[in-house]
């Protein structure tokens, strides 16, 4: 028995656990200060991404469509982008950077959006708003390739390849905190507090987690400015804490500007957060504190709780973006649960080179499979037809009737999660997301023990 790293034997996708490229694009558009994206490509690659990103954090967020039609299918639809670009300048004062995301309907027909952003710049922005810092920013993400993942990973890329500017030494850590949740930055940059460290924390989200004001205003942005992007080629260091969301920006920057880089794991977990504090420490010389210890021994003494009594031997099935999949696989097995399934939502070549995923591999001595290009079809087959005994699944909200179906308790992690109030403001990541974690997993199962009315569980024979 061991631990098999395999790709999804059926053909097409049913279910899928992902979305497209463009989704990921927008979603790192949406953390950047005065900015807002241009989506090249039909309304609906813009709608259902703004729908999406509403109902996991419900709030709105502005992105822009370049709204291509039938005849720009036919014809070419650069002229929308003109328009486009025209139109939000003219209607949004304060916008200075504008990325311009492609789709797969606008790429297989071969507008060339590199063009037209060099035409606007030598025409529209020095004919009409001449003096005014705007950015155009051409970002391809056909959908018929990779998945959102890759798309936020490529947008981060090529944002940070178009600001990083060389200039003075800031002392500052680039922190690339990759998809995550309001309530993981948080919890990051408290403890980057704790050692003292100025942290530039890139594409920050925690403001998404917005007030309504008396005015009746709602509107939810990022916070990362023009600044904080330029400077990141003058950083201490480069932590980017997934690998799959923002390593291409990391490698990027080392490369381009010979900035010592880390590029995960992500701190989820015990031992993960343990790591990502011990390289924050040898990229700024700055020391693990006192406060630091005594937060991870309270995450110790709740996990000790609820681990060895409620969660050892538990079989877990986890979908969701491959680095949380990942993390989340690696926390469980630290509190001697029994990942069996591990669904990752495209084939990305570079998940059997991974290095998390070889040490389970190599160290895993039950039956659990890790699937690739996989989809929530093969999650619910799997349960239907006996294949799989689970106690619990970590995932977001669309595999919940694959719960819901086969009666298996369900904690919702990751994006989206829209059947379950405010989870965006609680951490996965660092001490305190460990503990979340445990804790949820442990109470998830007595729920399930009381709905199930097993009066026989090991809680009544106390």
């Amino acid at each position: 028995m061991s631990c098999e790293i395999m790709e999804k034997e059926r053909a097409g996708v049913i279910n899928p656990i992902f979305t497209c490229q463009p989704c990921g694009a927008q979603y790192a558009s949406i953390g950047i200060k005065d900015c807002i994206a241009i989506v090249h490509g039909g309304q609906g690659c813009v709608m259902f991404v703004r729908l999406l990103f509403s109902q996991h954090f419900k709030d709105n967020f502005e992105i822009a469509s370049s709204s291509v039609h039938e005849d720009g299918a036919v014809f070419g639809a650069t002229n929308r982008v003109e328009e486009a670009v025209d139109v939000l300048l003219m209607r949004y004062p304060e916008v200075k950077v504008v990325p311009i995301i492609s789709t797969c309907s606008t790429e297989v027909i071969g507008d060339d959006i590199d063009g037209v952003v060099t035409k606007l710049n030598n025409g529209l922005l020095k004919e009409k708003y001449a003096g005014r810092e705007v950015h155009l920013i051409a970002i391809h993400t056909p959908s018929f390739v990779g998945s959102m993942i890759s798309g936020y990973d490529v947008a981060v890329r090529d944002i940070i390849t178009h600001f990083a500017e060389k200039g003075e030494p800031n002392g500052k850590l680039n922190l690339v905190t990759g998809w995550v949740n309001p309530g993981d930055v948080k919890e990051l940059k408290h403890l980057l507090k704790l050692m003292d460290v100025d942290a530039n924390v890139l594409f920050e989200i925690e403001s998404f987690d917005s007030p309504l004001l008396p005015d009746g205003t709602g509107k939810s942005h990022g916070s990362s400015t023009i600044a904080d992007l330029k400077d990141t080629a003058n950083a201490l260091g480069t932590i980017a804490l997934n690998r799959y969301e923002g390593g291409k920006a990391a490698e990027y920057l080392h490369k381009e500007f010979d900035i010592p880089t880390v590029i995960g794991p992500s701190s989820i977990g015990i031992r993960n957060t343990d790591i990502f504090l011990k390289q924050v420490s040898q990229l700024t010389g700055k020391p693990l504190t006192k406060e630091l210890v005594h937060e991870r021994g309270i995450a110790l003494d709740a996990i000790t709780d609820v681990a060895h009594m409620f969660l050892a031997d538990k079989k877990v099935a986890i979908y969701g973006n491959p680095d949380l999949v990942i993390g989340l696989a690696q926390f469980c097995i630290d509190l001697e649960m029994k990942p069996q399934l591990l669904l990752l939502g495209d084939d990305n070549p570079r998940y059997a080179d991974d290095p998390r995923l070889k040490e389970m591999v190599e160290k895993v001595n039950w039956k659990m499979e890790v699937v690739t290009n996989a989809d929530l079809w093969d999650l619910d087959g799997r349960l239907k037809r006996k294949e799989l005994e689970l106690d619990l699944i970590l995932g977001h909200s669309k595999g919940r009737w694959a719960a819901m179906d086969n009666n298996i308790p369900m904690l919702r992690v990751g994006f989206p999660t829209y059947d379950r109030a405010g989870l965006y403001r609680y951490p996965v990541m660092g001490y305190a997301g460990a503990m979340w974690l445990a804790e949820n997993m442990a109470n998830t199962l007595f729920t399930d023990m009381e709905y199930k009315k097993n009066k026989e569980w090991i809680l009544n024979v106390w």
